[in-house]
């Protein structure tokens, strides 16, 4: 048998999923550092955990999903901060002072403490597209936790929030396991945080 008759089959890539994900994570990323300082719930959910905390949401496999091509001719600022979305995979950790930050795509350079690895592009579109809500995916078993579990899940429960916030009641409903009711999320703070955190989000470095 003529084994080169027979080449490997290179399954092809999702770039249009690919790049909706990486918006939608930039975005989310940005979204947590603004309301770590909007919300004293997200606030003390991370406030709690290791002064080295650092965790990063990505796909496998890991090295399918390369940076955006034009994240090659970006400035180190640019890339170091996460002022554009750059990439699929979304970093959070803390600074020096303690407080939460976005720390953009590239993992290089980086000590990474817990890793959310979702196990395909489908699946994670699936959830960012808001057809699954985010806790209901974690319990079946689409995430792999490398890390700390107590940590994952003060993640998804701050995610939580930020999505309320963020988003429109009629998506984020379809988004997280139960909707706070008015008296846990009086009307007006929820709509003045949105609208500080839609201010912010694309300003804050």
């Amino acid at each position: 048998m003529n084994i080169n008759k027979y080449p490997e089959i290179v399954p092809g890539h999702k770039f249009l999923k690919q790049f909706y994900i990486g918006i939608m994570t930039w975005t989310i990323g940005k979204a947590f550092q603004v309301m770590y300082k909007l919300d004293k719930n997200v606030r003390a959910e991370f406030d709690r955990l290791p002064a080295n905390f650092m965790m990063m949401l990505c796909i496998l496999p890991e090295d399918a999903f390369k940076p955006f091509f034009y994240a090659k001719i970006m400035p180190d600022f640019v890339v170091n901060y996460g002022l554009l979305p750059l990439g699929v995979p979304m970093i959070l950790g803390k600074d020096k002072e303690g407080k939460l930050k976005y720390m953009g795509s590239d993992k290089r350079g980086k000590k990474i403490t817990l890793k959310l690895c979702m196990k395909s592009i489908d699946e994670a579109f699936r959830i960012f597209s808001f057809r699954e809500p985010l806790a209901v995916a974690f319990n079946h078993g689409i995430y792999i936790v490398d890390g700390d579990l107590p940590e994952s899940l003060a993640f998804v429960r701050a995610m939580e929030i930020v999505l309320v916030t963020l988003l429109p009641k009629s998506l984020a409903k379809m988004f997280v396991k139960r909707y706070p009711s008015w008296k846990e999320l009086p009307p007006v703070k929820k709509w003045i945080n949105r609208v500080l955190l839609w201010l912010r989000v694309y300003t804050v470095g």
